[in-house]
């Protein structure tokens, strides 16, 4: 009641607290400054107003003498008129003094409900930051209270999704979400079809008609492909189990340095960044991870087996299913990675060379910095080459962190030609001020074969705290280029998808003819791909998966560019943050002294009316893609050749 009087009456007396005291003082002293200032003015206007007078009466009374001296009468009527505009000048000088006089007597008087005013508003600024700042706190001295307790939980859900492999953590998860989160609507129509299971039994009695109505040249023969989803789904499982039994050709780490405790407040390095480019903000390493944006790319390939086997298809319907499992599981990493990777230096590389264990190389490279652009290339020596050019674009909106990255992903089956290109979804990340940081999905992927114009629509269903769907739902249907349905998608984008292949299609019954939604018959489901446990400890190494451990693992013989050897990435994986930071921003002024540079020679190339030749990426360059027709930026391929001559001299001193 006391704040709504004060917001309708400013002159109703603050609060004054002992905190707010010094925020009044300095606001009192720079009023009376002020009313100081124009006490001092208006006595010099006075001061000048009494010479204009003195001056005015003498300069009037020559006039006068003038004008009683036998002059022509031409004379006397100018020096007439010259005392009217002496008058004239006298009267709007005092005119204007006793405006100066009014309007220092109107200041002295409102200056206390200004005063009031101000400190008011800055008063209930400053209890919101404060209010805000301790809702952090108390919640997050909550989540270390109880973090203790659901050990015992975590255990037990293992336990049964062991016994029970229908049992999906994510939907206790999901109870974990704070009260205060910001969820989504249910999607009206959130799933256009219906899934039926057939009796495969009977299925295969009429499996010749089944074959006929399929058309388009595919193989559409369940037993066959029911043998090769299960050898492939065996071969995944023991591709896990036997990765701890076969020794490898190297041996990989498996543990990096306890992620230690620091403390932060984030609101009074968030508070300014609201509705900025990610990228532009100077961010501390206590928000980031010990790896750069290029290793994240990289992290997409950690299920590459997936390719292994889809190169492997002679049916590219089936081919399409693994491709479209693949592009859902490099979502798979983010479900408990909150924290943001290193933002790449310009000419910054990273690459992953498994070719003996395997079977495919991998290289990155930061071709822009504004836009921040990463080029990626893969190549496999198991018959597929990946290849992309991903832009990212981020907001932070306050309550959460949109992230939209741009650009084609291409992939590539060298036996049959099958080209498939198709575009990441949107990631948000929620509660950036308070409570639990979490990550979702959102939005349609299409995957599409240029060669045979197959087609695979993928929905990532944004959390709905109002809908019955479990968590991070991912649907999808995978379509010939007739448009005729072959095979249904299911699953979440953090655990599994399977494939189940339809037998029987129809259209559902419904009260509007709007909403009616296509029923798809099936048969039973297969498993395509499944998600690898975490490793121990992971909760204490920022969620890193095998994978993730291993990505900035020093080695020999790596270009001089590579995220390996950033000095303040490494600090941080050492657990030295506060050195960390001191490195980054030693980094980050060096690379705008050479924009600076850079730009200092473009304006002198300009005056001097020659070409100047901008900044060009040492191992990717600009080509016109054939698909989509847009310049990105492509492999030259001489990457690994440089690397086996350990020829660096061409490589930029970015560290």
């Amino acid at each position: 009641m006391e704040a709504s009087i004060r917001l309708i009456d400013p002159r109703s007396p603050a609060d004054d607290s002992g905190d707010e005291e010094p925020i009044s003082q300095s606001e009192k002293s720079e009023l009376h400054s002020t009313l100081k200032s124009l006490s001092s003015k208006l006595d010099d206007l006075c001061t000048c107003n009494d010479l204009i007078a003195k001056h005015g009466a003498a300069l009037q009374r020559s006039l006068s003498e003038l004008e009683n001296l036998k002059l022509p009468a031409e004379g006397g009527e100018k020096i007439k008129a010259v005392n009217e505009r002496a008058t004239l000048f006298r009267i709007t000088s005092n005119a204007m003094i006793n405006a100066c006089r009014d309007f220092l007597e109107l200041a002295e008087t409102h200056s206390r409900k200004w005063q009031r005013t101000l400190q008011y508003e800055r008063d209930q600024r400053t209890r919101l930051e404060e209010t805000i700042e301790q809702l952090a706190k108390q919640h997050n001295s909550l989540e270390r209270a109880c973090q203790g307790a659901p050990v015992l939980v975590t255990n037990s859900i293992r336990t049964s999704n062991t016994t029970k492999g229908s049992v999906r953590p994510v939907k206790i998860e999901a109870s974990d979400e704070d009260e205060e989160t910001e969820y989504f609507d249910a999607m009206e129509d959130a799933q256009a079809f219906i899934t039926v299971t057939a009796d495969p039994k009977q299925h295969r009695r009429s499996g010749s008609n089944q074959s006929e109505a399929s058309g388009g040249g595919h193989t559409d023969d369940w037993s066959l492909e029911d043998n090769v989803f299960e050898s492939s789904q065996q071969s995944c499982c023991n591709e896990s189990a036997c990765r701890g039994l076969f020794p490898k050709k190297r041996r990989r780490r498996t543990q990096i340095p306890d992620k230690p405790n620091y403390s932060l407040n984030l609101w009074s390095i968030m508070k300014n960044c609201i509705g900025k480019e990610l990228s532009k903000i100077p961010m501390p390493v206590n928000f980031n991870e010990p790896l750069s944006m290029l290793q994240r790319l990289t992290e997409d390939l950690e299920y590459h087996d997936l390719l292994d086997k889809a190169a492997k298809c002679e049916n590219s319907l089936e081919q399409m299913c693994y491709v479209a499992a693949f592009s859902v599981s490099s979502y798979s990493t983010t479900v408990h990675r909150t924290a943001k990777p290193f933002n790449p230096l310009l000419g910054e590389t990273y690459e992953l060379d498994r070719l003996e264990e395997h079977g495919f190389r991998s290289i990155c490279e930061q071709v822009s910095h504004h836009p921040p652009a990463a080029a990626h290339h893969v190549i496999s020596k198991r018959g597929w080459t990946l290849w992309q050019e991903i832009t990212i674009a981020s907001k932070f909106r306050g309550k959460y962190l949109s992230i939209m990255p741009l650009g084609a992903i291409h992939l590539e089956f060298h036996s049959s030609g099958n080209h498939y290109l198709w575009r990441k979804v949107t990631s948000t990340v929620h509660n950036i001020i308070v409570g639990k940081l979490w990550i979702d999905q959102s939005g349609e992927i299409e995957i599409a074969n240029s060669k045979t114009k197959d087609k695979c629509q993928l929905k990532f269903i944004p959390y709905s705290y109002f809908s019955r769907d479990i968590p991070r739902k991912v649907t999808g249907v995978v379509a010939d280029n007739n448009g005729k349905a072959h095979y249904i998608l299911s699953g979440t984008w953090d655990e599994k998808m399977e494939c189940a292949k339809i037998v029987q299609s129809s259209r559902g019954t419904s009260c509007s003819e709007e909403k009616q939604k296509t029923v798809y018959q099936t048969l039973n489901p297969k498993v395509l791909w499944k998600k690898y446990p975490l490793p121990e400890n992971a909760e204490n190494m920022y969620y890193f998966s095998e994978l993730a451990l291993t990505l900035n693992e020093p080695e020999d013989g790596i270009a001089p560019t590579d995220s390996r050897l950033r000095p303040d990435q490494r600090l941080m994986e050492n657990g030295k943050w506060d050195e960390a930071n001191v490195e980054k921003q030693r980094l980050e002024e060096k690379q705008r002294a050479v924009r600076r540079r850079r730009e200092a020679d473009e304006a002198e190339a300009y005056e001097e009316g020659r070409q100047f030749e901008d900044y060009q990426p040492q191992w990717f360059e600009k080509r016109p893609d054939p698909i989509t027709g847009e310049m990105i930026y492509t492999f030259k391929g001489d990457y690994w050749e440089v690397k086996e001559k350990q020829d660096w001299k061409m490589c930029l001193d970015i560290f």
